[in-house]
């Protein structure tokens, strides 16, 4: 299944796209594709219904495909290529930071360099959905965890991020640097370890890459992070980015206003940001 949320902010409907890509109207099965409605139990609930007998949406604006998030992780240096770029080492443990849900916005929604900005980058990344929660989860159970993918813009000021001290969260929280969306798509539909993934700005193409090559897969990740905190059902962990991002340009290049982001995963839809200055 592929599920959206259409509307303006705050006043998103949730929905799901039929055999033709039209979205239909879930408002009166379920209040928002959020929370006990992503647990195993809620989305076989919605694997019951025939789209066709529900109404359909005008087009409209498509929000963030989760609502209510209660937590936005995110994980660093996770593709080997990219923690070169960057002049860091791979991991041996997964880097573990938090985005504030605040920055959180729909995937063509556009998105603001905030102000004393002067390097403003961009992130393709796989989104993770949690749907069933749990704490100490096995490696082996952990897949059962997941309620499905989406594509994540983990957009990041990296003068914030890296030279102005504490941790990273201040470098990716303002607000608009979370893009997510358009679909959340259920977790029977992805092979997560093997999708591509693209990134443009302006038309053109700085990140072209795969989940094949991750450091930890989705797995692994969720299995990592619930040692350290519980799961809950609308988490959503953002899984890194391949190599191409404007500060492993050289010289490197940032988001100043006016340019247009095109990004994308393979199966998961495109999303389409204008860059404007807050």
């Amino acid at each position: 299944m592929k599920l959206l949320r259409i509307g303006e902010p705050g006043h998103e409907k949730p929905a799901i796209l039929d055999s033709e890509g039209t979205a239909r109207d879930l408002s009166g099965i379920v209040d928002d594709i959020a929370g006990d409605v992503l647990t195993p139990e809620g989305l076989e609930r919605l694997r019951g219904v025939d789209p066709a007998t529900l109404p359909a949406l005008p087009a409209g604006r498509i929000g963030p495909c989760v609502g209510a998030i209660g937590k936005f992780i995110c994980i660093g240096l996770n593709y080997a290529d990219h923690a070169a770029e960057s002049g860091m080492a791979v991991p041996t443990e997964p880097v573990m930071f938090m985005k504030a849900t605040s920055a959180v916005c729909g995937p063509n929604d556009d998105v603001l360099v905030p102000r004393g900005s002067d390097k403003c980058d961009w992130e393709v990344e796989l989104g993770v959905v949690i749907g069933k929660g749990g704490v100490y989860i096995s490696p082996e159970d952990a897949m059962s965890h997941v309620a499905g993918y989406c594509v994540v813009n983990d957009v990041s000021e990296r003068a914030f991020q890296i030279e102005r001290g504490g941790q990273w969260v201040k470098g990716k929280s303002a607000d608009t640097f979370g893009p997510i969306g358009p679909w959340l798509v259920t977790a029977d539909e992805v092979d997560p370890q093997n999708l591509s993934m693209w990134l443009e700005v302006d038309g053109h193409r700085y990140q072209d890459g795969s989940t094949q090559t991750m450091v930890f897969g989705v797995a692994h990740l969720v299995h990592y992070l619930s040692q350290f905190m519980s799961l809950q059902p609308g988490d959503v962990i953002s899984t890194g980015t391949p190599p191409g991002v404007g500060m492993g340009q050289k010289p490197p290049v940032y988001l100043k206003g006016g340019e247009t982001m095109k990004l994308g995963i393979e199966g998961l839809g495109t999303q389409t940001q204008k860059v404007g200055n807050a």
